[in-house]
């Protein structure tokens, strides 16, 4: 596995910060003002902005202990917009530096929902458009063969949805501006609500969220109220998989500002997720694709010295029950063997921890 040269990686973090600079002007205009308001005992930023009728309207922006958000919010003014120059390092980095970029319409998708809030609302970008970005934010070239995707995943928290009282413009609406023929895909339950949407020749869109506790979620699509309309289908593990997300930039026109799942909490959930596929041609060639991605970024990581951030994580998974524990030892099976042997220590001082008392 090939490590990006320096130049690069200094590079894509210049693009972006100006990306992530260039999307916040986007989203709050000159005539508006930042407010911290408290809930629930913590403080979040918020943009008022007038509605020409005499009032205003307000939009959640961010936590006041994101640094990354709270010193925007300070800056915001100065910050200018810089289309042009950031394209050309788009393409230098593609071009010169050979890292991957998505497929055209999923990029389009990604950059018109990113344009309308909803990296901004703390969603995820999960799946394989997300694993695209690790390239660029772990500093080495990933295999291309695991990159290859019909359809884009996105995930938000069901809690954050809930409460940062503002919301996408339906969902419908905006892919239907990069692919009229998007259609809502009834859900499996028969509730009204959907989660995914399908293009005519077949591109898939689809939201998730965490399972709250009870299987009795897992058959329901879950109401999103910051969604635009668009519901989310609960999945097992999938809080694991957001929590804490990062930043990074999707390679696409002048660059999409995105949050990810850390890279090791990627690694870890694709090893479970890989041991429950359906025993089917396509959930086979969905398992590979599952223990790929996970085995090329525990070696990326060993690589940038990084390991420590998979043993913390898979340690986190082990603690969480039997059935977290069983079915990473099962995917271990399925990987080869210099991965699983270091993965295998990990669980081992695991065990003896427990078997001390520890945690």
């Amino acid at each position: 596995m090939n490590r990006l040269d320096t130049m690069y990686q200094t590079i894509l973090a210049e693009l972006g910060q100006r990306v992530f600079d260039a999307s916040f002007v986007s989203d709050f205009p000159a005539d508006g003002r930042f407010v911290a308001v408290t809930v629930k005992d913590r403080k979040y930023w918020y943009f008022d902005q007038p509605d020409g009728q005499g009032g205003q309207t307000r939009r959640y922006a961010g936590p006041v202990d994101d640094a990354a958000i709270t010193e925007r919010v300070t800056q915001f003014k100065a910050l200018k917009n810089d289309f042009t120059s950031r394209r050309k390092l788009v393409r230098t980095l593609i071009r010169e530096g050979g890292l991957p970029r998505p497929e055209n319409r999923a990029g389009d998708i990604i950059e018109v929902l990113a344009n309308a809030g909803f990296f901004r609302l703390r969603g995820v970008l999960i799946g394989t458009v997300a694993y695209q970005c690790y390239s660029g934010l772990l500093g080495v070239r990933l295999p291309s063969a695991s990159m290859v995707t019909g359809d884009a995943d996105l995930a938000q928290d069901f809690a954050i949805s809930n409460e940062v009282q503002d919301s996408l413009p339906p969902i419908l609406d905006l892919l239907r501006s990069i692919d009229e023929t998007f259609q809502p895909i009834p859900h499996r339950s028969g509730s009204p609500r959907s989660s995914a949407f399908k293009t005519q020749d077949g591109y898939r869109v689809e939201f998730l969220t965490g399972n709250r506790g009870s299987d009795d979620y897992l058959d329901k699509p879950a109401e999103m109220p910051a969604l635009g309309g668009a519901s989310a289908d609960p999945l097992r593990f999938l809080d694991f998989l957001i929590y804490e997300p990062v930043r990074t930039v999707l390679l696409h026109q002048a660059g999409v500002s995105v949050l990810v799942p850390d890279p090791a909490r990627y690694a870890i959930h694709k090893l479970i997720v890989a041991t429950r596929r359906v025993k089917t041609d396509d959930g086979f060639l969905k398992q590979k694709k599952d223990l790929n991605q996970a085995t090329a970024l525990i070696e990326a990581m060993t690589q940038e010295r990084r390991f420590n951030d998979v043993k913390e994580t898979l340690q986190e998974a082990l603690a969480r029950g039997p059935a977290w524990r069983d079915a990473i030892t099962d995917a271990l099976s399925m990987i080869p063997d210099e991965t699983a042997d270091r993965l295998v220590k990990v669980i081992d001082e695991n065990a003896k921890g427990i078997g001390k008392g520890g945690g």
